[in-house]
């Protein structure tokens, strides 16, 4: 007696039902038409294991964990502030007054004006000069290090200058510019820069150069420069770039935010320490 035998089903194309494939994944074993498979190391794959396995693949870390390859949307970010801010005081009477980092100000209250400064600018020359700067060497900067610790590398630096503006600028002196920060993205470039093993003579010449603008011009004459912001943002941004290049991996997070919390404690007792100061100078303890 004989049983009769099940008949085969025809295997078809899991996109393509209509398609008669007798190719399979070599990843999910489906079946695939001519047009869904795409070739790999062994055999073809479909369309979503090739989607998949490219998720998987981990992508190449910076020096503090950036992402190599990825976007300086904060470089962007920071750059559009500027301008913005540019644009702002430009239009608004007396707002440039209001925000640039004047020492009897702040000593009176006015403490945002630490921060605020570093997004103001005096001139068209002077924003296109730092946001040039910023643009060289910032994206880099941020895939090295990722966009957590190069936003604070970036904000560390724009406050360490304002500081060391405050303890040292003459008392009528009125201070603006992004130059704090953009110095301490060349003192971190730097350090990066050797801690990778990369040929950084062209930052220590960007460095020496800028600098030399920065003495240079006020003695012939020319306009003011703060070497206090320059030189209080390049010390602050190689000082944050050392802790974050060089920060043991398996405590590196917590040792890197620690010292960046410590460095802010150590600005604001400068801070509390100038003021103090002022306020004796002008009889107002």
């Amino acid at each position: 007696m004989s049983v009769p035998s099940t008949p085969q089903v025809t295997p078809t194309c899991y996109r393509h039902p209509d398609r008669v494939t007798y190719v399979r994944c070599t990843r999910c074993n489906r079946p695939i038409c001519s047009e869904c498979m795409r070739s790999a190391a062994v055999g073809h794959q479909c369309d979503d294991c090739v989607r998949g396995g490219a998720k998987s693949v981990r992508q190449p870390r910076g020096v503090a964990g950036g992402q190599a390859g990825a976007m300086p949307v904060v470089t962007y970010a920071l750059i559009a502030i500027n301008v913005l801010m540019f644009v702002v005081e430009a239009v608004t009477p007396g707002l440039q007054q209001k925000l640039v980092l004047f020492a009897p100000a702040v000593a009176d209250g006015d403490l945002y004006r630490l921060v605020t400064s570093a997004f103001m600018h005096y001139g068209i020359v002077h924003l296109l000069f730092n946001m040039y700067a910023l643009y060289i060497i910032g994206p880099a900067l941020e895939r090295w290090l990722g966009r957590t610790r190069y936003t604070a590398l970036y904000l560390l630096s724009a406050l360490g200058g304002s500081v060391l503006v405050y303890l040292l600028s003459p008392l009528n002196a009125a201070t603006a510019g992004a130059s704090g920060a953009v110095f301490g993205l060349f003192g971190a470039a730097f350090v990066i820069g050797k801690r990778l093993n990369v040929n950084v003579q062209w930052v220590l010449g960007l460095i020496a150069i800028n600098l030399a603008f920065t003495f240079v011009i006020p003695a012939l004459g020319g306009q003011q420069i703060s070497w206090q912001g320059h030189i209080g943002g390049l010390v602050t941004g190689s000082a944050v770039a050392a802790i974050y290049a060089y920060a043991p991996r398996e405590r590196g997070t917590a040792i890197q935010l620690s010292a960046s919390l410590a460095i802010v404690v150590a600005f604001v007792a400068l801070i509390w320490w100038r003021t103090t100061d002022l306020m004796s100078m002008f009889g107002l303890t």
